[in-house]
């Protein structure tokens, strides 16, 4: 397989994030004796600056947390559907068939991250004896979009796909573009409106984006461009502590999100290839990625019968990942034969980040606008970025995430956290819509099955059932990395082979810190990213 990266190494706090500048956010904060809490608050406003493209703080975030000798952890920062979202307020529109992807009728949810920022800061304050003030936490994003900071290759070229779709949404061009074209890779990107709003939530606190001074022009904003978000929506809403759902896996226990997010659907995959033996199989060898995929299905088949707002489930997400029923799944899949797959859930534009501390406090975060750039939609005074997460809802009342005012929308976001038997602790994640339980397989199965390093988890070849990024084929996406033999095989077997570049953003930009209990750090970041780990 020829050279291969070496993990980084730390033992004091160590942080992974697809931008190098968010990570040394986290390192800076960690540095100056703050918590793993306290760097991923630096780390989430930094990433939201400096990746625009991916995420915003006008999109969702969800964080699972632990402390050693503590109960798990989690906050939910999502935000529901306005009260004025209703089928009838789009049909006076003259939408009826679906919810548009783009413009000011698809930002029809509230912006809850920056909720969690808030939840998890006064977190770290009451459980961690964090000191570190926000005005500290957001310097580094500040000085980012007041200074600017150079376009990535990755902003650069998404820009420039995404150019003629977004171009006539309000505030893309004037937010995004230079003179009508994508900006140029290294040239300086700067973003002051957002600045000065970043400023107000550093002085005021995360609570005015909802209740405050800033929450009436957000609310002022979005009216005036034709969003159905009013000020009442922004003041409903909280952030919420929840408790994770919970695998027993026979390594350990894994961690993941509960609905509205696709959590469950990490944690059965794992769950079904537990049961079914995983490790008789070589890693990456045809048997290992068919039994993957396999898995895959039928976690996703459940997830679109039964997953979504918690309020509206009929079933509680928790009984999916008992043994009797996983078993029951495993027995489903043909070892010799793919199953017919129908359609996946689609694209995602997101980012995962983990943190580690010296004392052990886990933190796996992850903050997204859904498609690249969300809704399109750029705010003129406050410069926001919005998502268009609700865009996921549907205008048929007779499906599973039909829209209603007040209701959380589906996500495939999902941060995952393990807490392995032999007294090691993981945080691993990754964006891309279906392929973040698919990525989070391959890095969990690499690292906890095959006892492989988290960079080289990371690094080798990965696959991909379904769409993403704007893709509409439904093949099993290989990157060409794989050995003929292997793409050779999984088509005998029966699935539809599509061959992707040698590393490819398609299939996501993951992230692993694995801590050991004599407190040595381990971590791999994305080569397919602008990521790093920093660690001191």
């Amino acid at each position: 397989r020829g050279f291969t990266m070496q993990a980084k190494w730390g033992i004091r706090g160590m942080a992974v994030a697809p931008h190098s500048l968010a990570s040394e956010s986290a390192l800076a904060v960690l540095r100056e004796g703050g918590n793993a809490l306290e760097a991923m608050v630096a780390a989430a406003a930094t990433i939201a600056v400096v990746y625009p493209h991916m995420n915003s703080i006008g999109g969702d975030s969800f964080w699972v947390i632990h402390s050693p000798g503590k109960a798990m952890g989690g906050i939910d920062a999502c935000g529901a559907a306005a009260g004025l979202a209703t089928k009838q307020w789009y049909a006076e529109r003259g939408i009826t068939k679906a919810i548009p992807f783009r413009g000011s009728v698809a930002a029809n949810t509230v912006a809850g991250t920056i909720s969690g920022w808030g939840a998890a800061h006064k977190l770290s304050k009451q459980g961690l004896g964090g000191k570190i003030p926000l005005s500290r936490l957001l310097a580094d994003a500040i000085h980012y979009a007041e200074a600017g900071v150079p376009v990535t290759y990755s902003q650069s070229s998404l820009t420039e796909k995404k150019r003629k779709e977004l171009s006539p949404i309000p505030g893309f061009s004037e937010t995004f573009l230079v003179n009508g074209k994508a900006p140029a890779v290294g040239s300086i990107f700067k973003q002051e409106r957002l600045a000065k709003t970043l400023r107000q939530i550093a002085t005021k606190g995360t609570d005015d984006y909802y209740r405050g001074d800033l929450a009436d022009l957000l609310a002022k904003e979005l009216t005036a461009i034709g969003s159905p978000l009013r000020l009442d929506d922004l003041q409903r809403h909280r952030a919420k502590l929840i408790d994770p759902l919970e695998l027993k896996h026979s390594l350990g226990k894994v961690y993941n999100m509960i609905p509205p997010t696709q959590g469950v659907v990490s944690l059965m995959i794992i769950g079904i290839l537990d049961q079914l033996n995983l490790k008789r199989f070589k890693v990456d060898s045809a048997e290992y990625v068919h039994h993957c995929v396999e898995a895959t299905k039928q976690a996703f088949k459940i997830r679109d019968q039964f997953v979504t707002d918690p309020a509206y489930m009929t079933k509680n997400a928790q009984s999916f990942l008992a043994p009797a029923f996983l078993k029951k799944l495993a027995k489903n899949i043909d070892p010799n034969k793919a199953l017919p797959w129908g359609q996946g859930k689609g694209p995602a534009d997101t980012i995962w980040m983990g943190v580690i501390d010296g004392d052990g406090n886990c933190v796996s975060f992850i903050q997204s606008i859904y498609h690249e750039f969300g809704a399109g939609i750029v705010l003129p005074k406050s410069g926001v970025n919005w998502q268009n997460r609700g865009c996921s809802f549907s205008l048929d009342p007779n499906t599973l995430n039909h829209l209603e005012p007040y209701r959380k929308p589906f996500h495939t976001l999902n941060p995952a956290m393990a807490l392995f038997k032999d007294g090691r602790s993981m945080v691993y994640g990754t964006m891309g819509g279906d392929g973040q339980p698919q990525t989070q397989c391959a890095v969990f199965t690499r690292t906890a099955t095959y006892g492989l390093d988290p960079q080289d988890a990371i690094s080798r070849p990965r696959w991909l059932l379904g769409r993403t990024w704007g893709q509409t084929s439904d093949s099993l996406k290989l990157e060409s990395r794989f050995s003929p033999w292997v793409a050779k095989e999984l088509h005998a077997l029966g699935h539809e082979i599509e061959m992707l570049d040698a590393f490819d953003e398609t299939v996501g930009h993951a992230g692993c810190i694995i801590r050991d209990p004599s407190g040595t750090l381990r971590g791999g970041w994305d080569p397919r990213s602008d990521g790093a780990v920093s660690a001191f």
